[in-house]
């Protein structure tokens, strides 16, 4: 009996196991894959914001680059985008003519809704978008016009489309058809994507290669892009230009990975752009900026040319890796707020500006806020030596604060002291005077004066005893401005 009792108990736990792994197996087939449709190089589509044949863009024909295995990518990568010479890659020009046209109205309103900007700030933002091609089959949720509304989609943009970036290196605009873009939000191993309406499958499609843009960790100041038709050039260009002021920079020189063993991966990542390298990571998502960098791939010393992955070993403490399911902040929209935007933007371009001159150092080719991280530790040890110098000119300062105590006026000028030593001199010359005409100056005095006239010492003490109190002051006064 008790081996039948056993027996029994161990079906039940058998069959409760297998209904929990079919439970579990039926709550994975209820969330399917995202549907991601494709979109082809060159391929028109059916339903544009505005016609592809009136020459606001043209696509390139460009292999797609391997991610190695790092579908998440920052917009400051070095070599994440492409460009040209060619100057017909994006008529911005054109786009800001179309969506200014009263005639075009209604789908201002619509592209100014998706951008979340008001339809009056169409141009500025423009102004601030700069011109790129992928190097990168790239997720986006891209927008058709339809019925006089923007329907978005998630899709899929093959390498060599052109497309606009934001200030984060996020993409924003389509160039070929004016539609606006906004970074996809879902799990970038876990979508479907669908060719159809002529976007055939192209060769060198690979799912596990894919890439999602995040934005930068702060305000971009300029673009290193990999010339598309020359490889081996490197160009430089600016947020906002439209390739009218690039530079010019050779890819095939190479920079050593530095040792990252027990650095942060935002301040890892942060270096290898201003090297010119890009940053892989081994994590199932983007590691968190404090997560620690326990080695790399290639090794401390490993010479890469520009554009190179490096694989950073990571150990997550806390939080957890962005597997893209979560979306982009400040992407696709107005330009976004980073944290400490202000002073680290403003830092960032006067670095990425001061080493732009030299164009053989690629290093510069990311962000300001590349630049900005690697600049804060040199600065912070920098800061206190200047704290401990200031004590010292402050205890030397004391003697000019007390001039302007005693001279209010001219506070800034504290050496004019000789325009106040003659007015102290002459009420020091006025007491002989004034005994004669006693009555309006100084009433009180006679008035004392006179009842001690009748006794002749006390008479003669009085008047040595008035001079003395004025030329005390007089004296206190042109001392301290003469100190």
């Amino acid at each position: 009996m008790t081996l039948r009792a056993f027996k029994k108990l161990g079906l039940h736990h058998l069959s409760v196991a297998l209904l929990c792994v079919l439970f579990v197996s039926s709550c994975e087939r209820e969330s399917p894959p995202t549907v991601v449709k494709a979109v082809a190089s060159g391929v028109a589509s059916l339903a544009p914001f505005f016609d592809e044949s009136s020459g606001l863009g043209h696509d390139a024909h460009v292999r797609s680059q391997p991610a190695h295995g790092s579908s998440l990518q920052q917009g400051s990568t070095p070599g994440l985008y492409g460009g040209t010479r060619k100057p017909t890659v994006c008529d911005v020009d054109r786009l800001k003519q179309f969506l200014t046209d009263p005639r075009n109205n209604r789908k201002a309103q619509e592209w100014a809704r998706v951008v979340d900007i008001p339809q009056s700030g169409i141009p500025a933002y423009l102004d601030r978008l700069t011109p790129v091609l992928l190097r990168h089959d790239t997720l986006v949720k891209n927008h058709d016009y339809k019925r006089e509304k923007a329907v978005p989609f998630d899709a899929l943009l093959q390498a060599g489309i052109a497309v606009l970036v934001d200030e984060a290196g996020v993409p924003a605009v389509k160039c070929s058809c004016g539609n606006p873009l906004k970074s996809f939000k879902g799990a970038t191993d876990r979508i479907s994507v669908q060719f159809e309406d002529g976007n055939k499958k192209w060769r060198d499609y690979d799912a596990d290669e894919v890439v999602l843009v995040r934005p930068a960790p702060s305000k971009v100041d300029r673009f290193a892009l990999v010339d598309v038709d020359e490889p081996e050039r490197g160009i430089y260009r600016q947020t906002g230009t439209k390739g009218e002021a690039d530079t010019v920079f050779d890819t095939r020189e190479r920079h050593q990975v530095p040792r990252f063993s027990g650095t942060t991966f935002g301040a890892a990542s942060s270096l290898l752009t201003n090297l010119g390298l890009a940053t892989a990571y081994d994590s199932a998502g983007l590691p968190p900026p404090d997560a620690t960098v326990t080695g790399s791939h290639p090794g401390p010393g490993t010479a890469l040319p520009f554009g190179s992955y490096v694989t950073l070993n990571v150990h997550i403490e806390s939080g957890s890796a962005d597997d893209g399911s979560g979306g982009a902040r400040g992407s696709g929209g107005a330009t976004p707020s980073w944290p400490g935007s202000g002073t680290g933007s403003g830092s960032a371009p006067g670095s990425g500006a001061s080493s732009a001159p030299g164009s053989d150092s690629p290093s510069p080719g990311g962000t300001g806020a590349s630049a900005s991280p690697s600049a804060s530790p040199s600065v912070s040890p920098s800061s206190p030596p200047p704290s401990s110098d200031e004590p010292s000119p402050p205890a030397s300062e004391p003697p000019p604060s007390e001039p302007p105590t005693s001279d209010p006026t001219p506070s800034g000028p504290g050496t004019s002291t000789p325009d106040t030593d003659p007015p102290s001199e002459a009420p020091s010359s006025e007491p002989p005077p004034p005994p004669p005409p006693a009555p309006p100056p100084s009433p009180p005095p006679p008035s004392s004066d006179e009842p001690s006239a009748p006794p002749d010492p006390t008479s003669a003490s009085p008047d040595p005893g008035s001079p003395p109190p004025s030329t005390t002051t007089t004296s206190a006064s042109s001392e301290s401005p003469g100190a």
